[in-house]
């Protein structure tokens, strides 16, 4: 019996040797962050073999074939309609106002990392109620007549994915171009023959750039999180709305639905339409499915629409630069007065944390607003770690109490804005493809503001006290998921 437990001692200490070897070997042999890191040995080392299959399916990045297939589309086939959207840009009449020193340096900073020209005079309408928005848009989609892209992290097999489907099939069959983009993780459950009757009217469907079964695409990390919608290249939708039932307040375990979509007239619809085309080109299989000429895509567009300045700004594990994180730390670092935020997920790195830390330090009013629920429960105990951590540092922290709030704004001194499909946490900034559209108006970025100025009446203030006296089990899960949050 003494030596049967012998080797059976021996055996454990050998599985966990190989085990911390491999866990060294397998996370150091691709090139990621510090913070991911040492999260992801924290789970193969406590978690073993087990932890393998985890990461077997959240930790290893997409293939670089992959990744190239969007930074060639994005760098070389796009450049004839970047150039065309540039020239277009130059050609407009300079608007009456000056801009400031603070707007050209956010918009040089987007024209050098994304590639990302200054659109002015669009037309902008806000929507934070989903029936209002997809009303106008199918009602736009409706209206077109010439082509329809569409590209959603999800589209479920629902009340309003079927809408949305039917309608699409209804163009289809009118001989407009529609094509449709989405993720297969985030629309879990839609099989392809969902779309095999849009197919034979001569539209096209496709999941983004993965597999076309999640059982036998082992990366689930990495997701097409983009919101984009645009039609005969002059309307664009952009925002955090996904087409789902429970988007629509429908989902009783979720109640009201609280997110911020813009509809956009003007310039800046070249830039949906542009990332569009290349996640688009990166996704197909067949080259008779490609979008091989640009110009029918971008029509010219009267110059006099509105009077909203912005930019649209994409990024993803494709490149170094993670383009709309920059971009947020641009907004909090130019702020003289306030930074006022609303994100379901905050889980902000070390900058992001620094910045917000400085700000608030300095005298800025700096307002977070978060859910009042989870929709992930590990993702919520990290976000309201973070969350006690700035109230601890003077950042007023608010939770939504009517409903799901969803919405991924940030407005700042009442002059600038940024309203898209990136939330304040790593995925995000450095695992999903995101679109976010940063304005420049003061009436546009007035209206936001009012907005979360009601959201507030809606909302309860989560103080250092209010934190410090939740439950312990409660804290320790936050901090073990704070842990774990640079792979959350």
């Amino acid at each position: 019996m003494g030596i049967t437990w012998e080797i059976i001692r021996w055996i454990i200490l050998g599985i966990i040797v190989i085990n911390e070897l491999a866990a060294i070997f397998t996370v150091f042999r691709e090139r990621r962050d510090i913070a991911a890191t040492w999260a992801w040995l924290l789970v193969l080392t406590l978690i073993p073999v087990i932890g393998f299959i985890i990461y077997a399916f959240l930790g290893r990045k997409p293939t670089h074939k992959r990744l190239n297939r969007i930074k060639s589309q994005t760098r070389l086939k796009l450049k004839e309609a970047v150039e065309r959207q540039k020239k277009q840009f130059s050609n407009m009449p300079k608007p009456k106002y000056s801009i400031t020193q603070v707007y050209r340096r956010t918009i040089m900073l987007f024209q050098s990392i994304d590639e990302s020209f200054l659109s002015r005079h669009n037309h902008v309408d806000v929507f934070t109620d989903g029936n209002q928005l997809f009303d106008k848009m199918f009602n736009d989609i409706a209206d077109a007549k010439k082509s329809i892209h569409i590209e959603f992290y999800t589209i479920y097999n629902d009340q309003i994915g079927n809408q949305l489907r039917t309608l699409l099939e209804q163009k289809a069959a009118e001989g407009v171009e529609v094509r449709a983009l989405y993720d297969s993780w985030g629309s879990m459950g839609v099989k392809p023959s969902f779309y095999a009757n849009l197919r034979e009217l001569g539209g096209y469907a496709t999941p983004f750039l993965m597999t076309r079964s999640n059982i036998f695409d082992f990366r689930i990390n990495y997701r097409d999180h983009r919101k984009i919608v645009v039609i005969d290249g002059k309307i664009g939708y952009v925002g955090g709305f996904n087409v789902g039932d429970q988007y629509l307040g429908r989902l009783p375990k979720f109640g009201p639905w609280r997110d911020t979509h813009l509809r956009v007239i003007g310039g800046a619809v070249y830039g949906m339409q542009r990332r569009f085309i290349g996640d688009w080109n990166a996704s197909v299989k067949k080259k008779e499915s490609l979008i091989a000429h640009y110009h029918p895509y971008f029509p010219e567009i009267k110059a006099q629409n509105g009077n909203t300045a912005m930019q649209t700004v994409a990024s993803g594990p494709e490149g170094e630069l993670e383009k709309i994180k920059m971009g947020y730390l641009r907004l909090i670092n130019a702020a003289q007065d306030h930074i006022w935020i609303q994100t379901p997920y905050l889980i902000p790195d070390d900058s992001i944390l620094d910045a917000l830390r400085v700000a608030a330090h300095s005298g800025i009013d700096v307002r977070i607003m978060i859910p009042c629920k989870p929709d992930h429960p590990f993702v919520y105990r990290a976000t309201q770690f973070y969350a006690k951590t700035l109230a601890a540092e003077g950042v007023t922290i608010y939770t939504y109490q009517r409903g799901f709030l969803h919405a991924k704004a940030m407005m700042i001194d009442g002059r600038m804005a940024s309203v898209g499909s990136a939330n304040m946490d790593f995925r995000s900034f450095k695992l999903n493809f995101e679109i976010n559209a940063f304005i420049y108006d003061l009436q546009l970025t007035d209206q936001l503001e009012q907005i979360f100025v009601n959201d507030i009446r809606d909302s309860r203030v989560m103080t250092k006290e209010r934190f410090e006296s939740q439950p312990r089990w409660l804290k320790f899960k936050q901090y073990f998921s704070r842990l774990l949050s640079p792979i959350l």
